[in-house]
């Protein structure tokens, strides 16, 4: 007797290799390995088992087989990387003139083909146009999109009502009822963090909101908002944070151990330390705008190390590239990165970062060469 029991859904998608169908395999029982269930799913029934249920969830055709993982401690599933969005709009970090809004929505198609449909934007990012081109995207299409948003605590919002008004307009940008995880942006005083917790939990308990997340909270101010949330029965899901190979304070500091201890989600922005992993900028070739202030001479140099190294474990893995290896890098250590893609060809980059993993050796021998980044 087969022992597994699955739940399927699906939709027809065109792939690269043409028009296929997508299937998402939920995983709720198996006694077998997952390539022999896969195996045996077209051939067989499926049958009725009453079992304790795994949470193992894939993504099952024609482009790619990706574990979900749980958002927090929520019911949300989520893939084990996202796509930022904050360029999308923006040009505070750089030059957007090369841009158009159908490099964007083609980023955002191919992700979904892709199995990535989870989505970071802020209201802040290009003063709502990222979520309002997230939005226009996101009504052309029938499969799930999982959005996460954020609400800037500026200093002269100052009551709950601020943030109710925020999300309602985040909310019509979207073109969404619900916005799966809205996150506060950053700890700015001079509102104490309570209050915040508590316009959060009032947006939850009004349907507006699936989950509530932070942003940029330091170790003390993620316990601080998870208490005022639990007041509530209401989990912190997540705590989104710069962490890459360049930037590794998240462990100094202790913060990543307490997210994984607390089951909130360690959400990595800047993985690729905004282009410096891909090996594109050296000490002759800088980064341009403000970002040529913000990386000088002397970490450039050491970059330029790091990054042969990850080409050399590229090699390893079937000529993956120096930003696929950084990637990847970021989910062994159990956080979800949510590189920025402005166009197809650095979306097909980041998505080969999924479906391999470096070994315990590779992991270490990068953690060394980055320990004094």
């Amino acid at each position: 007797m087969w022992a597994f029991l699955l739940k399927l859904t699906g939709t027809r998608f065109p792939t690269l290799c043409g028009i296929g169908t997508k299937l998402q395999v939920h995983i709720l029982y198996s006694e077998l390995p997952l390539p022999q269930v896969l195996l045996i799913l077209p051939a067989k029934k499926l049958g009725q088992v009453s079992h304790k249920f795994h949470e193992d969830v894939y993504t099952y055709g024609a482009t790619n087989l990706s574990q979900k993982i749980s958002l927090g401690d929520t019911d949300i599933l989520i893939p084990k990387m996202g796509i930022g969005a904050w360029a999308w709009g923006d040009n505070y970090w750089g030059n957007l003139e090369n841009d158009s809004l159908e490099d964007y929505q083609a980023v955002f198609n191919r992700s979904l083909e892709a199995g990535v449909n989870f989505f970071d934007t802020a209201e802040s990012y290009g003063k709502g146009q990222s979520e309002g081109y997230l939005g226009r995207f996101n009504r052309d299409v029938d499969q799930v999109v999982l959005i996460a948003s954020k609400f800037m605590p500026y200093p002269w919002r100052l009551s709950k009502v601020d943030l109710t008004s925020a999300l309602r307009s985040s909310l019509e940008r979207l073109h969404v009822a619900k916005i799966d995880l809205y996150q506060m942006h950053w700890p700015i005083p001079p509102v104490p963090i309570k209050t915040w917790m508590d316009a959060m939990a009032q947006a939850y308990q009004q349907g507006l909101i699936r989950a509530v997340g932070v942003s940029n909270y330091s170790r003390r101010q993620m316990l601080k908002a998870r208490d005022r949330l639990a007041e509530y029965n209401l989990p912190l899901a997540s705590n989104q944070v710069n962490y890459s190979l360049i930037n590794r304070n998240v462990e100094k500091n202790g913060l990543l151990d307490l997210c994984k201890d607390q089951k909130i989600t360690l959400i990595a922005y800047s993985p690729l330390a905004q282009g410096l992993l891909t090996g594109k900028y050296n000490t002759n070739d800088p980064p341009p705008g403000i970002r040529r202030f913000r990386y000088r001479k002397g970490l450039l140099k050491k970059n330029q190390q790091l990054v042969e190294l990850l080409r050399d474990i590229g090699r390893n893995h079937g000529e993956k590239t120096s930003a696929q290896v950084a990637l990847n890098w970021v989910i062994a250590k159990g956080a979800v990165p949510i590189p920025g893609a402005r166009n197809v060809a650095q979306l097909t980059e980041n998505i080969g970062a999924l479906d391999w993993n470096l070994t315990q050796d590779e992991v270490a021998a990068l953690d060394r060469a980055s320990q004094n980044l």
